[in-house]
């Protein structure tokens, strides 16, 4: 019994310890060429995003401010560039991406879907929390022109 007691031990030490190799594991190698695929690819959809993004979050509508129903529909607009503007640039980071331009985008990308939903749920920009999701996706933005330019 006892002998089985020291085997199980001796077999959890083996298991503890190839858990601890593996969580310093840096994860897998991209070549330069990857990574500089990967970054492109991603500043082209950020550029595509933050187009989208300006161009409808600062429309108008086409009859004027008694157009109702164009107000809507500008509003509708504006909320899908910044909840898809989000989803997107998701699911188009790459795992080669540079970490530091990968969690600009992740940051950037939250906040859009973040402003997306609250503005659904009736917030308005001079709401101070919905302010500082605006000012922090300026400053993510900012940071990955940065990076991509």
């Amino acid at each position: 019994m006892k002998q089985l007691a020291l085997a199980v031990a001796v077999l959890a030490l083996g298991v503890a310890a190839f858990a601890l190799l593996r969580t310093f594991d840096s994860g897998p190698e991209y070549t330069d060429a990857q990574r500089a695929d990967a970054k492109s690819a991603i500043c082209a959809a950020f550029e595509t995003v933050r187009t989208g993004v300006a161009t409808n979050t600062n429309a108008e509508p086409p009859g004027g401010s008694d157009d109702i129903a164009g107000a809507l529909a500008v509003s509708a607009n504006a909320r899908v560039a910044l909840l898809d503007g989000g989803q997107y640039l998701l699911a188009r980071l790459d795992p080669a991406t540079p970490s530091d331009l990968a969690g600009e985008i992740r940051r950037f990308a939250n906040q859009l879907m973040d402003i997306g939903a609250a503005a659904t749920a009736g917030v308005p920009n001079s709401d101070p929390v919905q302010a500082g999701r605006l000012q922090d996706a300026e400053a993510a933005s900012t940071a990955i022109s940065g990076r991509c330019g």
